[in-house]
């Protein structure tokens, strides 16, 4: 399995984990104020990210590409910026509400760029050995 997508699924579940806590704090507290960073991180986090692997594991010549170290890098610091600052915000902390608009537009560009990965071609581009 390409290495991109061993990523993909071992912060997958990371996020799964963070929502299913997420979950069961606000069942056993019965404020479920917070619903909306139990939904990005199950939906975004778990959901999407695993997609994001399963793509790369059945396209391994994609998963090879420098673009998809940096989607990966985009995509999850934006989410992982997201999910916490939205909790804050919707937790009572409304100054957070610019920094979960930027955590927004930093996913977003995540998702535009997996949009070019999968419309790319397949090809890889090698460096050629010299010949010794």
């Amino acid at each position: 399995m390409p290495r991109i997508a061993k990523l993909y699924f071992r912060t997958a579940i990371i996020f799964l984990i963070i929502g299913i806590a997420m979950g069961l704090t606000m069942a056993i507290s019965q404020d479920h104020s917070a619903i909306g960073a139990h939904a990005h991180a199950n939906l975004l986090g778990w959901v999407t990210m695993a997609i994001f692997g399963g793509y790369h594991a059945l396209n391994p010549t994609k998963a090879e590409r420098r673009i998809a170290l940096i989607q990966y890098a985009v995509y999850t610091a934006g989410v992982a910026l997201m999910v916490p600052a939205l909790y804050l915000m919707l937790t009572g902390n409304p100054a957070m509400e610019p920094v979960v608009a930027i955590a927004s537009l930093i996913t977003f560009a995540g998702v535009l760029l997996f949009a070019v990965i999968i419309f790319s071609g397949d090809t890889v581009t090698r460096p050629a050995i010299a010949a010794q």
